[in-house]
């Protein structure tokens, strides 16, 4: 379980494919504080360490995830939001994000708003995923606030202090992102499509 709340940026070192598989090792300053069998959460992805050194960690993307992510896309050089998986007890200053991404999306359009940058994302509807207005969207492990809700688009207004300190400085349109949406949203949806009703 994470926050949405980056710590910080890492750096993709190493990228070896086995079968279906991406074992993928990473520079942060926080590697030596992981152990063996931790969840990290990498632009909104899960994954669990499987090696370390005092600087790097590996871990490893099945064929699901390469699939549902854009972590395929991923190359050496590439930095990757990066999130130890939360305490019990701690604030929860972002919202409950589980590390398990629906769907990517794309930037489709930025405009600089005097004091915040609007980022506006569009993704594919056929998995019947949305917003509202005001609600949470996890976007590359970022937890956000929806400002602008479509029927497959959305807006979210970035500070400056997170275009600093995220991947949010990077984007241009045609970025991909990982997008995790609301998990109480998605339960909602499910059961609506289902008919389900109290009583």
């Amino acid at each position: 379980m994470f926050t949405g709340i980056v710590e910080s940026i890492g750096r993709v070192e190493n990228i070896v494919k086995e079968g279906e598989n991406l074992h993928i090792t990473l520079g942060w300053n926080l590697a030596s504080e992981l152990k063996i069998d931790q969840s990290v959460a990498h632009n909104g992805i899960c994954l669990t360490v499987v090696a370390l050194t005092d600087t790097t960690y590996t871990v490893t993307a099945i064929k699901e995830t390469i699939d549902k992510t854009a972590i395929g896309l991923w190359c050496v050089g590439d930095r990757i939001n990066l999130e130890r998986a939360m305490i019990l007890g701690a604030r929860l200053d972002g919202h409950i994000v589980q590390g398990h991404v629906d769907q990517v999306a794309q930037c489709i359009g930025i405009e600089d708003s005097n004091g915040s940058v609007y980022f506006e994302f569009e993704y594919d509807q056929s998995y019947a995923n949305i917003t509202i207005e005001k609600g949470s969207i996890c976007v590359d492990g970022t937890s956000l606030t929806v400002v602008d809700s479509g029927k497959n688009t959305f807006k979210v207004a970035i500070i400056p202090y997170t275009l600093e300190n995220t991947l949010f400085g990077s984007y241009k349109v045609g970025t991909t992102v990982n997008l995790e949406f609301d998990v109480i949203g998605k339960y909602v949806s499910k059961m609506v499509s289902l008919g389900w009703s109290q009583g």
